[in-house]
């Protein structure tokens, strides 16, 4: 084929895994330290979330991540999730070569089993780890089952690590009511983004360098146009790279530029037949739209062609996490910072629905106030209309903006274009509110922080009577926070009193 004619040793663009030709771009780094993490003792039991896109590397790393195993580690790999309860329990125990003798074996029979098979290991000093693959395909009920496991403890140590595997759909499945739960578990999430336009250009110089080539046969405007055509996604960079130096070697081109890209990318979508070929016509058109959207290009499809009549220039990454932030992402990163509460409860909470042991508030003000107040908070963003995005640090120049588990830099000049004030903080909360003359031992607990306060700290007595002493030191509170006087403990005004002692979900500094 056209190995020899471009001075190749093999075919540079496989879709098939070979470690020889992995390339792991900073984001693909972050990923892989998530998946280390729930390996070694960092994940304490709890899940490790990843997903991504079809196609964007998930089971490479996750080949990376079985070849890099610690010693005294077992690993029980699940590849095929569609499973009943019971059907799953018996696939970990054969994965862990746990003899089950009665073909019939029930859940709980199972589960005793594999309860007696971690407390040896434990006892041994070994880790059990379970790596679930398309984790977005388990049922509930399965999934319920998965979350059962994290369960089996001893007084001190949970027994088995779980990580989950799968595509953005498995974000929203998590984010459900009935699946809070388990959602609350998670204790490191990330979510692996296609490659950006220079990260494309060096994937396509380091495949072909593995295969013999030094000298990259694409020209600098064949990369950008296939970093359009593919949004950067690996596997479509592969079948759209392969296909042009096929048409490059049948043309006797010693350069391939984009039209011999958009060639291909035509040919790759019209090539296929039957579901095949409609699923990948429209996830070439509807990602490389996407990603053109994001980048402020403008771009002509049809279904036999995807080809730009204008090309954007690249732009930084923090402006594409602006250009695509969205509600759900914002409730479900803000869901994150707080064990006890699920992205369902965060987004009612916010939309104004009563939700009990959550509060969402919207304010407005600028950085200064929220560094004051130095908690996450979700932007209202004016530009794009109805765009949302978790803020976790701000320093003198940049804010730190956080989305689908990565965190942005962005200068603070730019951000001011797209935000005009306007956030919301959510927090747990009962959302009771007490005035003069309650009784609550509530009351106390509130007084002993109002005595803390940094500025004019309550000096009476810590007792749970809301008397008009009190009164007055709370209205005065108010006053300095900027808050409305009404003299009343409700759940804004506790939350400023209480935010310096939640340490755990701190404003992130410049080191950050």
């Amino acid at each position: 084929m056209y190995e020899q004619f471009y001075g190749l040793n093999e075919r540079p663009f496989s879709i098939t895994p070979d470690p020889r030709f992995v390339f792991l771009s900073q984001r693909h780094q972050d990923a892989l330290a998530h998946l280390l993490y729930g390996i070694g003792r960092g994940g304490s039991g709890g899940f490790v979330q990843l997903t991504g896109e079809v196609g964007t590397g998930k089971t490479t790393l996750c080949r990376l991540v079985l070849e890099q195993v610690p010693d005294k580690t077992r690993i029980a790999l699940i590849l095929n999730p569609l499973l009943e309860p019971r059907e799953l329990l018996r696939a970990i125990c054969r994965e862990l070569e746990i003899e089950i003798e009665d073909a019939h074996a029930g859940l709980d029979e199972l589960g005793e089993r594999l309860n007696h098979f971690l407390l040896d290991m434990h006892a041994a000093g070994e880790r059990v780890v379970l790596i679930i693959d398309e984790a977005q395909n388990m049922s509930r009920e399965t999934l319920e089952q998965v979350r059962l496991l994290t369960n089996l403890e001893t007084a001190t140590d949970k027994l088995l690590q779980i990580i989950l595997l799968g595509q953005p759909e498995l974000r929203e499945t998590l984010s459900r009511a009935s699946l809070r739960q388990l959602a609350q578990r998670i204790t490191a999430r990330y979510h692996l983004a296609p490659l950006n336009q220079q990260e494309t250009a060096d994937y396509v110089r380091h495949r072909l360098a593995v295969a013999g080539q030094p000298r990259c046969p694409f020209s600098p405007a064949a990369l950008r146009s296939l970093h359009h055509v593919s949004a950067g996604v690996p596997r479509l960079i592969n079948i759209i790279a392969d296909r042009a130096m096929m048409a490059g070697y049948s043309r006797e081109a010693d350069q391939i530029k984009p039209s011999l890209i958009r060639l291909a990318a035509a040919e790759v979508t019209s090539g296929e037949s039957g579901t095949d070929r409609r699923w990948l016509r429209g996830a070439l058109a509807g990602i490389a739209l996407l990603s053109f959207a994001a980048m402020g290009g403008l771009a002509i499809l049809s279904l036999n062609s995807i080809e730009p009549e204008l090309v954007a220039d690249q732009q930084p990454v923090w402006r594409q996490a602006i250009e695509l932030s969205n509600a759900e992402d914002a409730w479900l990163e803000a869901a994150a910072l707080w064990p006890e509460l699920s992205a369902d409860q965060v987004e009612r909470a916010c939309l104004e629905q009563p939700v009990e042991g959550v509060v969402c508030q919207l304010q407005r003000g600028n950085l200064a106030l929220i560094e004051k107040l130095d908690l996450p908070v979700i932007l209202k963003l004016a530009r794009p209309e109805q765009g949302q995005v978790l803020l976790v640090g701000v320093d003198e120049e940049r804010m730190l903006l956080r989305q689908s588990g990565q965190t942005f830099e962005v200068p603070i000049r730019q951000a001011e274009q797209h935000w005009w004030g306007e956030f919301y903080v959510v927090w747990p909360d009962s959302g009771e509110v007490w005035r003069a003359g309650d009784q609550d031992p509530v009351i106390g607990q509130i007084k002993s922080l109002a005595a803390l306060d940094v500025d004019e700290p309550w000096r009476g007595p810590v007792d749970p009577v809301y008397g008009p002493e009190f009164e007055a030191w709370v209205r005065d509170f108010q006053r300095r926070k900027r808050l409305e006087v009404d003299g009343m403990l409700g759940p804004v005004t506790r939350l400023y009193l209480t935010a310096p002692t939640l340490d755990a979900v701190r404003l992130l500094g410049p080191d950050a």
